[in-house]
């Protein structure tokens, strides 16, 4: 095998053992399960899910909305949910206010009480994601994190906190989080359009 199929087939191996160990864990099976029932529930009551994260977890955050305002797998009506991306107010706020209030402000501006806040970090550490966390909890947002390691400030703010794992690198927390918002947009609806999974 030459260097650049042992780099892939290493990373690949790499990246189904960290999978596996999230997956070994029961605790992680009932953190999803238990923060699905959250944004079900969010929904159910006419709340809203707004979504934050830094770069690769905004992109996540962005994704995690789009497919509950479009789709998922098959045609259904769309579900309330709003990924805090918009460049005009993060510039806005960021040169105002500093980098570190652009989630919380949007909240401030458009969250209400029974809104869900799914906040997205993989250090559990950034601060404008924390900040978010912080207001939401105090003004009645319910809080589910995604998180890295474990114990992270992010996840003690939370409602519910999915916490993927300790890593060396981002990337491998980044791939189980993505399972983990697929996951949860599943079973969101399935609980709306159960139809679309009659089989």
């Amino acid at each position: 095998m030459n260097d650049t199929k042992q780099v892939i087939t290493g990373t690949l191996v790499d990246a189904r053992d960290y999978l596996d160990r999230f997956l070994s864990d029961a605790d992680n099976v009932d953190a999803i399960d238990s923060a699905a029932d959250v944004l079900i529930a969010a929904l159910h009551n006419n709340g809203a899910i707004y979504s934050c994260g830094n770069g690769g977890s905004m992109s996540d955050a962005m994704h995690f909305a789009e497919e509950l305002t479009g789709r998922y797998r098959d045609n259904r009506a769309g579900l309330s949910a709003t990924a805090i991306s918009d460049p005009g107010h993060i510039s806005c706020v960021a040169n105002d206010f500093g980098y570190e209030h652009i989630f919380s402000r949007y909240l401030q501006a458009r969250g209400r009480a029974g809104d869900c806040l799914f906040a997205i970090s993989t250090s559990g550490s950034s601060k404008n994601v924390i900040k978010a966390a912080e207001y939401a909890r105090d003004n009645g947002i319910q809080v589910i994190s995604l998180t890295g390691a474990g114990g992270s400030t992010l996840g003690k703010l939370a409602t519910v906190d999915i916490s993927a794992g300790a890593s060396r690198y981002a990337d491998r927390v980044q791939e189980v989080h993505i399972k983990v918002i697929h996951i949860l947009i599943e079973l969101i609806e399935r609980a709306f359009f159960p139809e679309n999974y009659a089989s």
